[in-house]
């Protein structure tokens, strides 16, 4: 049987609701498909910080090293400032093990109601660069607190870190329906976003069969409301990314039903597989938490670890339910339970 060693870590608030009910239906779908999930749970988190002073041990990312995939719930406390569980956990393990994928589906899921009125057939990725762009520690202040304070906060893109992300994002196009967008704002931003512009171009002619458009990302932001259904791909740096893949799963239902991906593809280290959603403090404990973006999260892992077959084993049992208007969550206007929603799909799983 085929086995894959999974790192769990829940994190804080319902991340330890939706990670559990996850690995129940992760473990209804090895045994449908002939595979074992074996799971390592790690209590990094800002509960952990609170405690300790830092979001992991100073070993945790040796811990995670060997994994075959890290499977994170949510971070979040509410006291512990954001910048903390991003700097403190989610960046050092994204750019540790080279995870420069942030992959974002957006996909209308059939009964589930769009906030926008004709919204029509909603299904893209979001390609994200996730270990460079704008998010970068070199910076800082000078005369803090006197009235000649000064704040400079640098950008860093380079040409290995924008390729390689064009390349994947070209790669996906050409697999889907061979329509690639760049978000860009190089009319503003002179020296970055003219670079990005660049090297979109370049890396394109090595996919001549990919349609290609750019557009500013305030512009696009707009296109995502007025017309998602024309979008395929679309390729941004990291904050316009960050953005753009909140934006997305927004017209598509909201956050509970949003997956998400933090790749290495080449596999030389474990990638890591979290929900879109946050902790959630106000409902946690209180099984109400929707736990399809967190299925879906883990139907992406499946697809990394090669399992395909058990990867859509999920996402058919997600829409069979949907469709027919069953186990909708708070959020998508029903009252079901995480519990329901989790024994629901089991047992779909299970008659197929």
């Amino acid at each position: 049987m085929r086995t894959h060693q999974i790192a769990t870590v829940p994190g804080d608030g319902i991340g330890n609701e939706v990670i559990p009910a996850s690995l129940k239906v992760l473990d209804a779908v090895g045994a449908s498909c002939g595979f074992q999930m074996n799971y390592t749970n790690h209590d990094f988190s800002c509960e952990h910080y609170k405690k300790t002073g830092a979001m992991m041990p100073a070993d945790g990312l040796e811990r995670l090293r060997d994994s075959d995939g890290i499977f994170l719930g949510a971070v979040g406390y509410p006291g512990v400032p954001d910048h903390v569980s991003l700097w403190g956990l989610l960046v050092p393990i994204r750019r540790t093990f080279q995870q420069y994928i942030n992959l974002r589906p957006v996909r209308l899921l059939k009964g589930v109601d769009s906030p926008l009125k004709n919204p029509g057939d909603v299904d893209f990725y979001i390609v994200r660069e996730n270990t460079e762009g704008e998010y970068s520690s070199i910076g800082g202040r000078l005369n803090e607190g006197t009235e000649h304070e000064m704040v400079v906060q640098e950008s860093v893109f380079t040409r290995r870190g924008v390729d390689r992300v064009m390349k994947y994002a070209y790669t996906l196009a050409a697999k889907r329906n061979k329509k690639l967008a760049s978000a860009t704002k190089s009319n503003g931003i002179v020296h970055t976003m003219p670079f990005w512009d660049e090297r979109f171009r370049e890396v394109g002619k090595a996919y001549p069969e990919v349609e290609q458009s750019q557009f500013h990302i305030d512009i696009l932001s707009a296109h995502f409301v007025g017309r998602p259904s024309t979008f395929d791909v679309v390729v941004a740096s990291n904050l316009f990314g960050d953005i753009l893949s909140d934006l997305g799963p927004a017209i598509a239902g909201g956050m509970g039903i949003a997956p998400g991906a933090n790749l290495n593809p080449e596999k030389e280290y474990p990638s890591m597989f979290e929900p879109v959603h946050g902790s959630a403090p106000d409902i946690a404990g209180k099984n109400l938490a929707n736990p399809i973006a967190c299925f879906w999260t883990g139907a992406m892992m499946l697809d990394h670890l090669g399992e395909t077959e058990g990867a859509q084993l999920i996402l058919n049992a997600i829409e069979a339910l949907t469709s027919q208007g069953k186990v909708l969550t708070r959020d998508l206007g029903g009252n079901a339970s995480t519990q329901e929603v989790t024994e629901e799909v089991v047992a779909w799983i299970k008659k197929a």
